[in-house]
């Protein structure tokens, strides 16, 4: 990579580090003021899930090189992550993440665009490797009153925070941010299919295992929060970031970002909470900006095989997207995201979809005298534009998909899952998958897949 592409990713992740290492130092006296009732300057927790997925095997008229093999398989993955933060100063924090992750998806994560498991990185290991995924630093500024309250007859000073200013910068998942549910976000707790934790039409910037370097800034007020945030795009497709070569072992080739000002991704969020008959709920809408080395569908389907990396030049790539979710009892909740994006450009690090819905509802089993357990269901329904369909049918393929050919359909998943909690640090989880045209193709599938989760955090 050359100096200029990394210089971006390397200056944030130098200074991440510096401020890291520094309030580590610190972290002895700092713990003396918080036991002197200064509050908590360090905290850290730990997590590991493994995801256990297969299926009997599916009908197809034909297959390419993407496609589902007809032959049942099982895969499973696991992630393991060590994670904390140390306060810096007033409003700052520093975090850390340290991720080891093994395993793979169905089929090498090829061949369905809804893809069933959020925890199957596009980069398979069959040992064990490690990576920084998260190294920030957030700051925020609130804006709001100091006021004295009564607590337990001593007078404290306590600060209205319902207004604040939020900086984050450094490596991280745009989905710490943006594209929030309280009820379908987290395939390690929630819904594993990623259109039911995502929304699968924003070609989100990042690496292949989520994560990228830029700046992010939020501003809260009591009924209206506004995010934006600017990051760096790989310049190869679904592929590694410059900080990757710094923060991936085993090492991985091929790492880098594309030039600075020419190869990014911005995204600006507006959510708006509310309540219904006292129950919250949220809508946010959501809009991004792509520019980078990108192929152009059409151009590509006159090259011989559909082959659209000699079709990249500098383009856009933008969509929108819409996401809900309401609470209609304290036990029940539904959600629902909408997306779209323009269809004329190649995707480069998330899924192929150009426009997809999903919905679903969330309960928590109460009823029946198991309060911490949550039953799930939920539906995807994704498309792509007339185009994308003619280069798939010329040979084309994408990130996911590419049968050879193509019947086109859209394609359709219904999802549910059961999580039942074993202890407070232990939950188990059953799921099962029904996906119908898989890819888009209805010449292949329905397949159905089953799996199991145990998730483990403290």
């Amino acid at each position: 990579m050359s100096q200029r592409q990394s210089l971006f990713a390397n200056v944030i992740f130098f200074c991440m580090a510096l401020f890291t290492l520094v309030a580590c130092m610190q972290s002895q006296d700092m713990a003396e003021d918080a036991d002197a009732g200064q509050g908590e300057n360090s905290n850290w927790h730990a997590q590991s899930t493994i995801i256990v997925q297969g299926y009997p095997g599916l009908p197809a008229a034909y297959s390419g090189v993407n496609s589902l093999p007809t032959r049942g398989e099982a895969r499973e993955t696991v992630s393991t992550d060590l994670y904390g933060g140390v306060q810096l100063w007033r409003g700052a924090e520093a975090k850390v993440d340290l991720l080891m992750w093994q395993g793979f998806g169905l089929n090498n994560t090829l061949g369905i665009e809804a893809f069933p498991n959020g925890e199957a990185y596009k980069a398979g290991t069959r040992v064990p490797r490690l990576n920084v995924a998260r190294l920030f630093l957030r700051q925020s500024f609130v804006f709001g009153e100091q006021h004295l309250v009564s607590e337990k007859d001593l007078p404290a000073v306590t600060t209205d925070d319902s207004s604040r200013l939020t900086l984050t910068v450094g490596r991280f998942s745009l989905k710490d941010i943006f594209d929030n549910n309280a009820y379908a976000n987290d395939p390690r707790t929630q819904f594993m299919n990623w259109g039911l934790m995502a929304n699968v039409a924003w070609d989100y910037p990042s690496d292949a295992l989520g994560y990228t370097t830029g700046a992010a800034v939020e501003v809260n007020r009591p009924q209206l929060v506004l995010r934006y945030g600017f990051f760096q795009i790989d310049r190869l497709r679904n592929a590694w970031t410059a900080e990757d070569d710094l923060l991936t072992w085993p090492h991985y080739s091929g790492a880098g970002d594309g030039p600075f000002f020419r190869a990014w991704g911005m995204v600006g969020e507006l959510e708006r909470p509310f309540k219904l008959n006292t129950h919250p709920g949220t809508v946010r809408v959501l809009a991004y900006l792509n520019q980078g080395m990108l192929g152009n569908y059409q151009a590509a389907l006159s090259v011989p095989g559909a082959d659209i990396s000699v079709t990249r030049a500098y383009r856009h790539k933008y969509g929108i997207g819409l996401n809900a979710e309401q609470e209609i009892t304290k036990d029940v909740g539904v959600f629902s995201r909408l997306c779209w994006n323009d269809g004329h450009t190649e995707a480069w690090m998330f899924t192929d979809i150009n426009y997809s819905a999903s919905f679903g509802f969330r309960v928590k089993g109460t009823a029946w005298h198991h309060s911490s357990d949550t039953l799930g269901l939920g539906a995807v329904m994704s498309g792509i534009s007339h185009v994308n369909r003619e280069f798939l049918a010329a040979g084309g393929t994408g990130i996911l998909d590419g049968d050879g050919a193509l019947n086109y359909a859209g394609e359709k998943v219904l999802e549910a899952y059961y999580d039942h909690k074993f202890s407070k640090q232990i939950h188990g989880a059953l799921d099962c998958q029904f996906i119908d045209d898989p890819a888009f193709n209805h010449s292949r599938g329905p397949v159905s897949v089953f799996g199991t989760r145990v998730h483990w955090e403290f």
